[in-house]
């Protein structure tokens, strides 16, 4: 008996637009502009516009390798050394030595993974609140938990006229937000805007959660890569689990700051009230990520474990983490500073305001469709940029045509 070839069973299935961010990156590969300016992922690159493979991690897969790596399984929770070193490392020693009963840990697939695990768990710990998630903010956010069923609702973050974090919108939505709901936190670099709370506002916002009994769950992609500085870095993480004594999850990825970007090279840490609540929890992670993935890539944990156990190759690790934020910090002001000299209209000094990877121009999607089309500059549909796809020898290209753009020309 053959099947109807009139029927299908994917009959239902609609198209779905490919990811904006990879759909701009298929369109810069394919174009033969020889001076195409590729701004749109947010990946590392090195002054000549190349991958850079951090010294730390080079150092750390050779002596992988010399050790005799082998491919086994990883155990379902995945490597344990990786997670206990993550953990130490995100709370720092004294909060880790206090609370270390309290954490339960899961090795994850980079920070979506962590991300779509922190949702799973909660949402089989407490149905379906509602998620408050910045606008704008990185694009899978809204993929990840409306996936699993979370009513998101977003809240201001950003303000276009000034350019600034929206503080009183923050509060706002704090003060509004129904208690038990869970709120999407960038612990730094915020992606896109490049704009993050000062300490007094974190802890200002800190205080309102508590209060509203609100959890948050910190996306921690940057930490190290946003100031060079992992425990400035840290700094709202290890307030509101340490100091306010909240209880938090945070989803960790190595991907930028190791580089380890195809590795997928995560962790998810949820912080309890006690040791007993974090057994708990662990166990049900631990059920979760059998039916998710079984258990972990095993490669890049072994590489970043092996950086954050060997204190020689952390501190290599650490210096590397300053050699790419500088770069990004001055690249940042050389923008700036072609912009300026060229009289390009409007204000910018939003931009050096602006810290992490990425640059929020604040320019139309006609304007950036135009910089695409006329001068084969790439960025994302909201004028976001990554930083680190500038150098030398394309900034003042970019500025430039950012200028004659603006100017009509």
């Amino acid at each position: 008996m053959t099947s109807d070839p009139s029927t299908s069973w994917f009959e239902q299935a609609r198209f779905i637009p490919p990811d904006a961010i990879f759909a701009l990156t298929a369109k810069y590969v394919a174009d033969s502009f020889p001076q195409k300016v590729n701004l749109g992922q947010g990946t590392y690159r090195d002054a000549n516009g190349q991958p850079w493979v951090l010294p730390s991690v080079r150092k750390a897969r050779e002596q992988l390798l010399t050790q005799g790596l082998n491919h086994e399984y990883l155990p379902i929770l995945g490597l344990a050394n990786f997670r206990n070193a993550t953990t130490k490392l995100v709370l720092g020693s004294e909060l880790y030595a206090k609370q270390q009963h309290q954490i339960a840990t899961c090795q994850s697939l980079s920070g979506t993974g962590s991300l779509h695990l922190a949702g799973l768990l909660l949402r089989a710990c407490h149905g379906q609140p509602k998620v408050y998630i910045p606008s704008p903010t990185w694009s899978n956010h809204h993929q990840v938990f409306g996936s699993l069923g979370f009513p998101c609702e977003s809240f201001i973050y950003y303000d276009p006229e000034t350019r600034d974090l929206d503080l009183q919108s923050y509060f706002s939505m704090l003060d509004r937000a129904e208690p038990n709901s869970i709120v999407i936190i960038h612990a730094c670099a915020h992606n896109p805007t490049g704009c993050d709370p000062t300490k007094e506002q974190w802890r200002e916002i800190a205080k309102r959660m508590k209060e509203r009994q609100l959890f948050p769950l910190f996306d921690a992609a940057y930490l190290g890569f946003n100031s060079g500085n992992l425990d400035e870095d840290a700094y709202p993480i290890r307030l509101f689990i340490g100091e306010m004594g909240m209880e938090a999850g945070v989803c960790i990825s190595f991907a930028k700051n190791m580089g380890l970007y195809g590795e997928r090279v995560g962790c998810l840490l949820l912080a309890t009230h006690t040791a007993q609540a974090a057994t708990n929890t662990q166990s049900m992670l631990e059920m979760l990520q059998r039916s998710e993935v079984s258990n972990p890539p095993g490669f890049g944990a072994k590489i970043a474990a092996q950086v954050l156990e060997s204190e020689e190759l952390k501190q290599m690790w650490y210096a590397d983490m300053v050699t790419m934020s500088d770069r990004i910090r001055s690249m940042r002001k050389a923008l700036y500073d072609h912009l300026l000299a060229l009289k390009t209209p409007g204000s910018w000094d939003h931009l050096v305001r602006q810290s992490g990877m990425f640059g929020f121009l604040g320019l139309s999607p006609e304007i950036v469709v135009k910089l695409r089309e006329q001068y084969h500059v790439y960025m994302a549909d909201n004028s976001r940029v990554s930083i680190a796809g500038l150098n030398e020898g394309n900034v003042e290209y970019v500025a430039n045509s950012i200028a004659e753009v603006l100017k009509g020309n």
